[in-house]
């Protein structure tokens, strides 16, 4: 190799040039010695909620052609609108939800001056809380000092959307901003509200009517103003998959679309009144690969409706995952958020909201408000990840998901169509039937551990977390005929925490948290693995653990047991010391008094014995941890419950 410089010339050797490139039949081999044989597709090949195949390795060639020679700012979007990076990367638009106009104004100017310069303002209406407006002069107080010419302002006004617009735009004058450079959003979606209450103030065909009149409406009158928002989030907290969420935002743009051109105004038109919003959550890489795939689906069907530049102006908003917080230990929330606001930022989103982790628990304070805001403003002023375009885009990984993404959302819009569109779909129960089915399959992965929710089924912590807030609001309720079956919100914490509700109730009437003694056979080298899994498992349930170093014998362990005060014992150690011990400690703990003998680990071929030896109950991983704690919970004196 010649040095550069020498007198043999400048020219440079690529250092890879002497090694032979690798093959994936060498990789393949080297896998096959390190799994011992095992299936390779059932060992290291995963699918997603949308059956979408997860490889343990992608490489140039599983990258998709067209997405390698993509250009940020140029169609069909997939790697965002911008050709330069916009400022900081996005608006930091963060929630406000004060009951009142004062409190939401103090609210909205901490925010500003604490950092964002966006804010999403909730409304009281029916079937959601937030700052009750009922006039103009209502609209002016919240919104006091702020500058919308520069700091934008959404509405999420769910049923009482159209009279919000219509205050706020009202209220432009009030607030000294001239209709020529306020920047709002006013967030009119009625299918979205149809969708998640059931019922709407006025007919159907009325409402989306009345809705795109206002649109054309505030276009004349505020350049800057997008109106109608398609809004995925409402179907993704309901339980959709990431493929049936850009669907139903694929099917409701359509739906719209269609109004706008039978009232006269093209599909370019109509685009620059529209925007959309979806969900981020805690799977980073998913929620990277929808938000790209969300702006390709969103520029195809404007190119299918001959407005292909137009999608070049859209606007995509994402709001971190309410279905994934959690109410027990909510700092555990911070990290949720943190993850969900990066796969936002690096899938391009153009806003983001951030929740107070405490927004599971009840109403947000000045702390909670501070900390999402913060998440946002760490991420972009010192990890500056809004600095660089598209910085996912090129991973072979990234461009093949969002790809997959991009054609099952795609064939699942096709599905909606086929049935007469959303509304109609939503008529017939088909959107609801897929997110109930999809739902439970995911509460059916949580529940059996496949997939785990830290400080809820994985770690939980017993005891007070410290978080004191007051309870949230009553929600206004919801009147007038249901038209559809509505989509209700579900957390993925849930059956978790209502665990941990009757246990709690269960100590506050006994005077006495449940406990379980840990019979930890041998040293701890050999029981801490299930003595650790089994501790964090009951504590899922609100049931404590008795825990000690371990117990050298049988009556050792029995002794201890007996003068511990507990009623119910659970044998922990290796597969090893199980063979020499596990049957003369169940004998041991029922003799010394144990109502209830548990052990961790399955059985294999020696369950009679064991049975036959005293052991009521196996635990072990993969059963369904929610219905095994709430039998145990029954046993340990727990008043059955029913699940909601």
């Amino acid at each position: 190799m010649t040095a550069a410089g020498s007198s043999q010339g400048d020219t440079a050797t690529p250092l890879a040039s002497d090694f032979e490139a690798a093959t994936r039949a060498q990789w393949l081999a080297l896998v096959d010695k390190a799994i011992k044989g095992a299936d390779f597709e059932k060992k290291l090949v995963t699918r997603n909620a949308d059956g979408i195949r997860i490889d343990p390795i992608y490489v140039r060639a599983t990258s998709i052609p067209a997405l390698q020679t993509a250009i940020p700012g140029h169609a069909p979007f997939t790697r965002g609108t911008n050709e330069v990076v916009q400022g900081l990367g996005w608006e930091i638009r963060q929630r406000v939800n004060a009951a009142d106009p004062e409190g939401a104004n103090r609210e909205i100017l901490s925010e500003l001056e604490g950092g964002s310069n966006g804010i999403l303002l909730e409304i009281e209406a029916p079937g959601q809380t937030g700052c009750r407006i009922q006039s103009a002069a209502d609209m002016v107080a919240a919104l006091s000092g702020m500058r919308i010419d520069l700091a934008p302002v959404e509405l999420k006004a769910g049923l009482g959307a159209a009279d919000a617009a219509a205050q706020l735009v009202s209220a432009l004058p009030g607030l000294g901003i001239p209709a020529k450079s306020a920047q709002v959003f006013l967030g009119l979606d009625p299918i979205g509200s149809l969708a998640r209450w059931g019922t709407l103030p006025a007919p159907v065909q009325q409402v989306l009517v009345e809705s795109i009149a206002l649109a054309g409406e505030v276009g004349a009158e505020v350049p800057n103003a997008r109106t109608i928002k398609v809004d995925a989030t409402v179907y993704h907290e309901a339980g959709a998959t990431d493929a049936f969420e850009l669907a139903a935002l694929g099917a409701t743009l359509i739906a719209y679309l269609r109004m706008f051109e039978a009232a006269g105004i093209p599909p370019a038109n109509a685009l620059s009144q529209i925007s959309f919003g979806v969900s981020s959550d805690t799977d980073l890489f998913a929620t990277v690969a929808k938000i790209r795939a969300a702006r390709r689906l969103i520029w195809r069907i404007a190119d299918a409706s001959g407005a292909s530049d137009a999608a070049a102006a859209l606007h995509l908003s994402a709001t971190a995952s309410y279905r994934m917080m959690a109410r027990r230990d909510p700092w555990t929330n911070m990290l949720r958020s943190t993850l969900s606001c990066a796969g936002a930022v690096l899938g391009g989103a153009d806003a983001i909201t951030v929740l107070p982790f405490t927004a599971a628990l009840g109403e947000a304070d000045d702390i909670s408000r501070r900390m999402a805001r913060n998440i946002q403003i760490v991420l972009q002023e010192e990890s500056w990840l809004g600095r660089v375009l598209d910085p996912m885009g090129g991973s072979w990984y990234i461009e093949a998901l969002t790809d997959e993404m991009a054609k099952a959302a795609w064939a699942l819009l096709q599905e909606i169509e086929g049935k007469g569109g959303i509304i109609a779909a939503l008529d017939t129960g088909f959107v609801q039937d897929k997110i109930a089915a999809d739902a439970a399959t995911r509460s059916k992965a949580i529940a059996t551990g496949r997939q785990e929710l830290t400080g809820v089924s994985a770690f939980p912590l017993l005891g007070d977390d410290g978080v004191k807030v007051s309870p949230l609001r009553k929600v206004p309720p919801v009147r007038g005929k249901e038209i559809v079956r509505p989509l209700t919100p579900h957390r993925l914490a849930e059956p978790f925490e209502a665990l941990r509700d009757a246990a709690d109730a269960h100590a506050q009437k006994a005077g006495g948290e449940l406990t379980v003694f840990l019979a930890s056979l041998g040293a701890i080298i050999e029981h801490t693995a299930r003595s650790t899994w089994i501790k964090n498992y009951l504590a899922a349930g609100g049931i404590g653990s008795l825990t000690t170093d371990g117990y050298t014998s049988a009556d050792e362990a029995a002794k201890a047991f007996k003068t511990s005060g507990a009623t119910a014992a659970c044998i922990c150690s290796s597969d090893a010391l199980y063979a020499e011990h596990a049957e003369a400690t169940a004998k041991a703990l029922k003799a010394a008094g144990a109502k209830l003998v548990l052990m961790a680990g399955r059985p294999g071929d020696k369950e009679a014995a064991l049975k036959a030896a005293g052991v009521d109950q196996f635990l072990f991983a993969g059963a369904d941890a929610v219905a095994t704690l709430k039998g145990l919970q029954e046993k340990l004196g727990v008043a059955a419950w029913k699940q909601t």
